[in-house]
């Protein structure tokens, strides 16, 4: 879902370049291959069953920051929040209590984390969805408070302010980092309860959200919308994907898409969602259970340049490198639109998590396997390769040796590691 530090020396230009002008590092990962499909050794684990789930994962330098819902972390108490060494898992002294789960971090510079959530106070202190906390010691930043009346699940970076998303009454809103007064650069009128992801283009002029919403600034805009983000303000884009408006199967999925996320080089980005199947005759044009490129230069899509169904299974994390799109959820194939519930023909096993070609929009053959659960809900790649946070119902593995053929439901067998919420895929 979130792109972080390039590997390559062009990428990691840009991301100096943006940093000096204020937009956070948050260009894709021009990654030259395909992370490994064998999960290193020492990242901490989440207690196993239960509600117990990563949801944000954030590194900055040497340390991984882990967000969701849990009490433990790596055998050490946590309360949604917790942090380790990227490289050896050993976990640190960093233990913020917040009393609802963690959705969102993100870092501010200067030893400050922001952290979003469906919370209302941190160690004790009434903050309501946002608070700033120090990357060490986890103390409350006292100085900053939004003065939110709902949750945040979103959190970006950009230009100097942090725009958060959520559920409470501006839905996407730019606050001051250091005090976190609204700075007014974002005022759209935005009809419906929540803006549930967030991902800005990395050049820093774009936005793209995935939201239970209906319309912004009197426009149609249900599932997803674009912020064009200017010099001085955020207006809304014409980009619209008239489709997003159909029902899938299931008329119980109102909003369906779950994640987006751009391309390295900004030119295109990728949807991802639940809904289970499209209703007949929609199959290559409605997102249910699917995956979808679209263009970032094209601003009224006929359709998308590809999508890959799962046959009726959720997509709940996307994350995109040059070399691949890589999903997570708990979906039991990919290349399945005639799948219902079943391999239809052609369809690839790839339980849990799999890798899509950016180019032809067909499953790679990278195939991990995890145990299903409710799903991988935060992807994340950085130098090291591609982090995977999830709940741990079934269990949580990652890297099953035996996954069975293809109509079976989770990963079974031998696991070579439990790696229960956090895992690491490396660039190996």
């Amino acid at each position: 879902m979130r792109s972080k530090p390039a590997v390559v020396v062009t990428v990691l230009a840009a991301c100096l370049m943006a940093l000096a002008s204020g937009i956070a590092a948050q260009a894709g990962i021009a990654q030259s291959k395909v992370v490994s499909a064998n999960p290193v050794n020492s990242t901490p684990q989440l207690p196993i069953g239960g509600s117990n789930a990563t949801y944000a994962l954030r590194q900055v330098g040497a340390t991984m920051y882990a967000g969701g819902e849990f009490s433990t972390l790596g055998g050490k108490s946590r309360s949604n929040i917790g942090s380790f060494n990227a490289t050896t898992g050993v976990m640190t002294s960093f233990a913020p209590k917040f009393n609802g789960p963690v959705w969102a971090i993100e870092n501010l510079g200067a030893g400050r984390l922001a952290v979003g959530g469906d919370f209302t106070a941190v160690n004790g202190i009434a903050r309501r969805g946002l608070a700033v906390v120090n990357a060490t010691s986890g103390t409350v930043d006292a100085g900053f408070n939004a003065h939110l009346n709902g949750r945040v699940t979103s959190l970006e970076l950009v230009t100097g302010r942090l725009i958060a998303g959520g559920g409470f009454t501006k839905k996407l809103q730019a606050v001051n980092p250091t005090t976190g007064a609204d700075t007014g650069y974002l005022n759209l009128h935005i009809s419906g309860p929540y803006v549930y992801r967030t991902e800005v283009s990395p050049n820093g002029t774009r936005l793209v959200a995935v939201a239970k919403i209906n319309s912004v600034d009197g426009q149609a805009r249900r599932q997803a919308f674009m912020v064009n983000l200017g010099a001085t303000s955020g207006t809304l884009s014409p980009w619209y994907y008239q489709p997003l408006s159909r029902q899938c199967a299931s008329s119980s999925y109102d909003f369906y898409l779950r994640d987006v996320d751009f391309s390295p080089d900004g030119a295109y980005f990728v949807l991802a969602g639940t809904g289970y199947i499209p209703k007949a005759g929609d199959n290559g044009i409605t997102i249910c259970d699917a995956a979808a490129r679209f263009e970032t230069g094209i601003t009224a899509p006929v359709r998308p340049t590809w999508i890959n169904y799962t046959g009726g299974d959720t997509l709940h994390s996307v994350a995109v490198s040059s070399r691949a799109v890589y999903v997570g959820g708990h979906h039991r194939w990919l290349d399945n639109p005639l799948g219902r519930d079943s391999c239809g023909a052609g369809c690839k096993s790839r339980p849990g998590i799999g890798a899509i070609d950016p180019v032809t929009g067909k499953a790679l053959s990278w195939n991990p396997k995890r145990t299903r659960g409710i799903g991988a809900k935060e992807l994340v790649l950085t130098a090291a390769g591609l982090w995977v946070g999830s709940d741990t119902r079934d269990g949580g593995r990652l890297g099953c040796s035996n996954p069975g053929g293809p109509n079976l439901d989770d990963c079974e067998g031998k696991s070579l590691e439990t790696h229960a919420g956090i895992g690491l895929l490396p660039l190996a």
